[in-house]
Formats: structure tokens, sequence, C-alpha cells
């Protein structure tokens, strides 16, 4: 299934921590037990035959079948176990999620955690996620949308950026080449427009900038040595709010709110494992945030 998904032995080999030569043997043998092939291959590709398209969603039902069959025996026996295999965007994956699954681990050691960090979309089926935390515009999906809270966010650079460039005071001061903003590009990403909140209400502005990249980290970084104006969520860069290494700009048309949210196939909230993992995951986020924010909202009113 998961060669199927990846569409590679290898990959799959990987994910699944056996050799490639494991995998094949053991495709082999399944289709040894079939009488059919399920894939072509090459020296170089792997493609899934007729045959092998028609059996994979069978095969799925049943894998789904069997973990919802062992989920349910662990919830009526109080110890839930198993992996979980979610993904996160970078930079709230390091930050918040990341040092939270240790935590989870020791409350429940029977349940393993695979972290996946990447700020790019990415095909939670195909790349056979359990939930993906995502950070933005919220999709639309079949899958299940649980939103978990709303992360305001803040435009900042550097005191010395803003010596140099002087500090600008809303949305048009950013545009037409006025400032270098740092955008979060990758495919299908519309950072190149940031929606500020005006006295008219939510106006979006084009903006730009020499440096772009997929990493909000770098941004952070390229911010920190005054290399330009960053929109970012306040828990990425409110340490450096407090420390006065950023400066918040623009603050009477702030950036509109990003949502944090989980996306998962529906199947898998009824898995007494993903439920607790969103709980617990969930009162620890809400907790965190409050308290960085109720921090910022002081150091702003202390000027």
């Amino acid at each position: 299934m998961r060669v199927f998904e990846l569409g590679s032995m290898s990959a799959a080999a990987r994910d699944m921590h056996v050799s490639p030569a494991v995998a094949s043997s053991r495709i082999g043998e399944l289709e040894k037990h079939l009488g059919i092939r399920l894939f072509n291959r090459t020296t170089r590709t792997i493609q899934p035959t007729e045959q092998g398209s028609i059996f994979y969603p069978g095969a799925r039902k049943m894998l789904e079948a069997m973990e919802e069959a062992e989920a349910a025996v662990h919830e009526v026996t109080n110890t839930p176990r198993g992996s979980i295999f979610i993904s996160a965007p970078l930079g709230i994956g390091r930050r918040l999620i990341a040092p939270l699954i240790p935590e989870f681990h020791e409350t429940y050691p029977e349940i393993h955690v695979r972290l996946r960090l990447s700020d790019r979309p990415l095909n939670i089926t195909g790349e056979g996620l359990d939930l993906a935390f995502i950070l933005g515009q919220l999709p639309n999906s079949e899958m299940r949308l649980k939103n978990l809270l709303d992360c305001p966010r803040v435009l900042c650079a550097s005191p010395a950026y803003l010596d140099r460039r002087g500090e600008p005071k809303q949305g048009a001061d950013l545009q037409h080449g006025k400032h270098d903003c740092l955008l979060l590009q990758f495919p299908g990403s519309s950072e190149n427009r940031w929606v500020l909140q005006t006295s008219e209400g939510k106006q979006s502005f084009a903006v730009g900038g020499p440096f772009t990249s997929d990493d909000g980290d770098v941004l952070v970084n390229w911010a920190l040595e005054h290399h330009g104006i960053i929109n970012a969520p306040l828990f990425d860069v409110v340490d450096h709010l407090l420390s006065g290494d950023l400066v918040a700009i623009c603050t009477v048309t702030p950036p509109s709110n990003v949502h944090l949210a989980c996306l998962f196939p529906h199947r898998r909230y009824q898995d007494p494992k993903i439920r607790l993992f969103l709980k617990f995951v969930s009162a620890r986020l809400k907790a965190y945030l409050k308290d960085k924010s109720s921090q910022y909202a002081a150091h702003m009113q202390n000027g």
C-alpha cells in the first residue's frame, strides 16, 4: 500500500523501516498469492497495473477496518496504543508541537508519535498521515477539520532596518517597493498580498521584496539580520519582540489572525489515540498562546 501511495519502492521501504529488498520481496509474495501482477517495474520507475489499482482501495478498507477494530479493543481495555503519524508547519512544529510529544509519550507510553515538518501542503492520504496541523487559510476538503484556535499575527522588523528605511505606519506604506517585505512562498501560496485590519475593514495590500523562502524560520532570521519586514504569527516572534530584537509596526492596522487547525480523515477521529492526542495538544497550545499573548500585550502597554 505504501508503494502505491508513495510511487516508490525505496520511499515505501524507508517509511516502513525495512530495506527495499524486503519490500520488494513482500510485494512479490503478495503477487504470487493473488496470482496477478500489482506493479510494472523498471530500473527507474514503478507503476501500478490495472489490477493493482483495483486491489488498492479494497486493501485500504481492510486495513482501516483492522485499525478501527484494534482501536475499539484498546478503548475498552483503557490501554490506547499504536502509532500516530502527524505533520505540522515548520515553525509551529518546532516550537509548539515537537516539545509536547515527549510529554504526551510519558503520559501514554504505548502510543508512538511520528512527526513530519513541512511548510508545503501535504497529501494526507498519499503520505499516510493520521492528521495534519495547518496554519493559514482553511482548505475546502472532504476530510474532517477541527479548528483549534485563531493566532494573532504581527508585522515586525529590526530596529536597524527601521532606522535605515523608516517606519511604515499603514498598509499603503508597504506597497510599490517602499519597503522590503520578506515573503513565505511555495507552490500554491498567496503571500504576495498581506491582509490588514483597517478602520474600513480588512484590506489586501500587494507587497514584495528581494528575498522569499518556503521556511518561516528563515524569514525570521532575515528580519533579525535587518533585511526587511515579516508578517509572522505572534508565537513565532514574541520572544524577539519582548527582547527588542524585533519591533512591531503598523500596529493600528494589524494583520488578520491566522487559523490553527487539524485536518484528518473522518475515520481517524474515531480512534481513541487520535482524540487523546488532539485533546492533549489543544489544551497545552491554548494555554501557551494565551500566556504569550498576555506577555506581549503587557509589553506593548508599557511601551
